[in-house]
């Protein structure tokens, strides 16, 4: 059962890396979603109702968490429920601020900074993105999901140097943050983001000597397996990248095996710099609060 628990712990993070090196290899810029798996807002505005009904709901439910705001101004959930109205209320500039403020009041809860660095990116803001997601890493070192964030963004810029010197840094460091903070940096995970970023600009040797590295370190990691296997593909190289897939599909959690076998099986994707912008994007959603919430029902946490 142990085991078990501990599994499930590591799984979102896995699945992270996952998904972000087959983004940056691919040349894919990641679309603005939701975090966490997406979130409703609380107390949704009513079913069936009519547009003018639910606007006039979502400015209700704004009116009372702004009215909890002025009394309680650091109120997490009243903060969340503005960002939801606004989004509701598709006043996405707006949501700006609360998320801000969200941030500085968890500066190490890093699901808020990448959704405010999501956020900044949906509004044409990289600049201030970028700037989101160095801040979050000065809090948090070696966040991989910041690095995979961020990493990708720099690579949609044009910018793989800036990408791969932010890696290379983070393994650097990688004694200095393990040593004051043991497991802290996960440098096979960094390894595969850093492969994959090196095979995105089709310096393969490169890409290669990292990940078999990081293979030689953890032969038991799925992750670096796949990476390799990806790579050898969009050299064109499938018969060597066959049984590094099926490697991977065999050390893989078993909520992964099947995106593998797809990975596997799918024509070579075409390898370039990821500069094209998605053809639509959804604004982020914000972290999970309480469903059915309404703004007289918040309370501080």
């Amino acid at each position: 059962m142990a085991e078990e628990t501990k599994r499930n712990r590591w799984l979102p993070r896995i699945a992270l890396i996952f998904f972000a090196l087959v983004l940056i290899g691919a040349g894919i810029a990641p679309a603005i979603g939701p975090l966490l798996g997406g979130s409703k807002v609380p107390s949704a505005p009513t079913a069936g109702a009519s547009p003018d009904a639910q606007k006039k709901q979502l400015e209700d439910q704004l009116r009372g968490y702004e009215a909890v705001l002025q009394r309680e101004p650091e109120n997490p959930n009243a903060l969340r429920g503005v960002v939801d109205a606004k989004r509701g209320l598709n006043d996405i500039p707006g949501t700006i601020a609360p998320l801000e403020k969200l941030v500085k009041l968890n500066p190490t809860m890093t699901d808020y900074a990448v959704l405010l660095a999501r956020t900044k990116q949906y509004l044409k803001d990289d600049e201030g993105s970028i700037q989101v997601y160095r801040d979050a890493l000065k809090a948090k070192p070696a966040d991989l999901q910041v690095l995979g964030e961020l990493s990708q963004l720099l690579v949609k810029q044009d910018r793989p140097q800036a990408a791969i010197g932010l890696l290379q840094d983070t393994l650097r460091d990688a004694p200095k943050f393990n040593q004051a903070n043991p497991g802290s940096v996960d440098t096979v995970a960094v390894s595969v983001l850093l492969g994959r970023t090196f095979a995105n600009q089709k310096r393969y040797e490169e890409s290669y000597r990292v990940l078999d590295a990081a293979i030689k370190e953890k032969p038991d990691n799925f992750q670096a397996y796949l990476a390799k296997a990806l790579a050898l593909k969009e050299q064109g190289k499938a018969s060597e990248a066959k049984p590094l897939f099926e490697k991977a599909t065999s050390l893989a959690p078993a909520e992964l095996k099947d995106q593998i076998g797809l990975f596997s099986a799918s024509p070579s994707p075409a390898t370039k710099p990821a500069t094209t912008k998605p053809e639509s994007a959804k604004p982020p959603e914000t972290p999970k609060a309480v469903e059915g919430q309404k703004p007289d029902d918040v309370k501080k946490e």
